[in-house]
């Protein structure tokens, strides 16, 4: 661990010590001897804890917040294109404008522009800080995906939720830090790479059946607690004995601390996953048991009980938006899908008293062009998809200390270029970590001989954006 952040970790024993972080001593203890201890922030927080929504596939922006009048006007008509004649644009050579799908109308007293695909987050547009001016670096779905998890494109880095995890740990000792709904196959998104494997994210899937655990291996096949608290003793000596061996193997030390985790959830985490437990009209507003939101709904409310328990960090990953064919046929599903439990999260949140110091981020990994694709060369412009673009995109964040009701950034008549209020995703990322009360260039692991941090060498607060 690099000397700066160990210096944060005394200053947080210290100021826990006078009160500052209102533990008991005990909780102090274990702080001192857990990396999953609960820490206190380097300068007083807005957000608590973030929710991720992560809409793999790359939504089109141009669709759903950031409509274009030129390519309205232009429908079916070839354009200008941006783009170097150097390169190879597969089935957009024609570059024919493609208008929205639906009409992009002002939402609520902000006025924040949303699409009639989506009316659930309509309602609750007063609540949504829409960056309009995203900016990523790939246009394929992998690095793209992997820079928006780890801040790298192509390098085997900590995902964004083990680094919050190891900067902040979590506030229920009984639960992980870090939790990931309906994860990707690639384990780099929710990975811990040289950090202590304790910070990696746990994988969540919502039960086909009632009998199903959300998480692999949760059930106790022992007899009992006590047996099965036995057998952990045991086994615990024999790695203790191990890793003193090995002075201090971090992937050792992950191995016991993600033991002792297992035992401990074993008793909380059924309760917590269980909906059973939820009112009707809890459920009713996530859309549980609905034909097309049954799915994001379980997942979405999963999220917030999981928060509401003292999870730093949850996912939920809803895919599907890879829209290079028919749009306007494929879009609308995708929205009818998560339009209502997304908007529902941020309801339910306000509701509880949550949303104030809970950040919740949408997102895909990038955008679509507002030309046309027909892979056919043949097909008509309403049954045409869209392009990767990763040079413009939206994402919104809510609560968490961002601003209510503002639209930010700004792209050109074509939707394509960031012409005001830039978001990379390295400012993105510093950003989340500012509202956490976490300096972004102090949040560091030396490896390798240099020190590491989530934004690398990059990234700048987005001060416009905080409340």
């Amino acid at each position: 661990m690099n000397s700066s952040f160990t210096l944060n970790r005394r200053q947080w024993l210290r100021r826990s010590a006078c009160g500052f972080g209102a533990l008991a001593l005990q909780d102090i203890a274990h702080a001192a001897a857990s990396p999953l201890a609960a820490r206190a922030s380097l300068f007083p927080p807005k957000a608590k804890r973030v929710i991720f929504l992560f809409m793999q596939g790359g939504p089109s922006q141009l669709d759903l917040f950031d409509p274009k009048e030129y390519i309205r006007s232009k429908h079916g008509q070839p354009i200008d294109s941006p783009l170097s004649k150097n390169l190879l644009q597969v089935g957009t050579e024609r570059f024919l404008a493609l208008g929205a799908v639906a009409p992009v109308r002002p939402r609520g007293q902000s006025g924040v522009p949303i699409s009639d695909l989506m009316p659930h987050l309509a309602g609750v547009a007063d609540e949504l800080c829409l960056l309009r001016g995203m900016n990523a670096d790939n246009p394929q779905h992998a690095p793209a995906e992997l820079q928006f998890h780890t801040g790298t494109l192509n390098d085997v880095r900590p995902s964004m939720g083990a680094w919050i995890s190891y900067g902040l740990g979590t506030e229920n000792r009984n639960l992980p830090s870090f939790v990931t709904i309906h994860p990707k196959s690639d384990v780099r998104y929710y990975g811990s790479a040289f950090l202590p494997a304790v910070h990696q994210g746990t994988k969540l899937t919502v039960p086909l059946r009632p009998e199903m655990s959300p998480v692999e291996n949760l059930r106790n096949v022992s007899a009992s607690e006590a047996v099965q608290r036995e057998r952990l003793d045991l086994t615990q000596r024999l790695n203790h004995r191990l890793a003193a061996r090995l002075q201090g193997d971090s992937a050792m030390q992950g191995m016991i601390e993600a033991m002792e985790l297992a035992f401990r959830m074993q008793t909380t985490t059924p309760e917590i996953v269980d909906l059973s437990r939820e009112s009707k009209a809890t459920l009713d507003l996530y859309g549980v048991g609905g034909k097309s939101t049954d799915r994001n709904g379980r997942a979405c409310l999963l999220a917030r009980k999981l928060s509401e328990s003292g999870v730093r960090f949850v996912q939920v990953t809803m895919g599907g938006w890879d829209h290079h064919s028919d749009v306007r046929a494929n879009l609308p599903r995708l929205c009818a899908e998560t339009d209502q439990p997304a908007a529902a999260l941020l309801t339910d949140l306000k509701a509880r008293g949550l949303l104030d110091d809970t950040l919740v981020l949408w997102s895909g990994e990038f955008g679509r062009t507002p030309w046309s694709q027909d892979l056919s060369g043949t097909a008509p412009i309403d049954t045409h998809g869209r392009e990767h673009q990763p040079e413009s995109f939206c994402a919104w964040m809510a609560g968490g200390g961002v601003k209510r009701g503002l639209a930010y950034g700004e792209t050109d008549e074509l939707g394509y270029r960031v012409t005001a209020g830039k978001v990379h995703l390295h400012d993105l990322h510093a950003t989340i970590l500012h509202l956490l009360g976490l300096d972004h260039t102090r949040l560091t692991w030396r490896h390798l001989g240099r020190d590491y941090r989530l934004t690398d060498v990059f990234g700048e607060v987005v001060r416009e954006i905080i409340a």
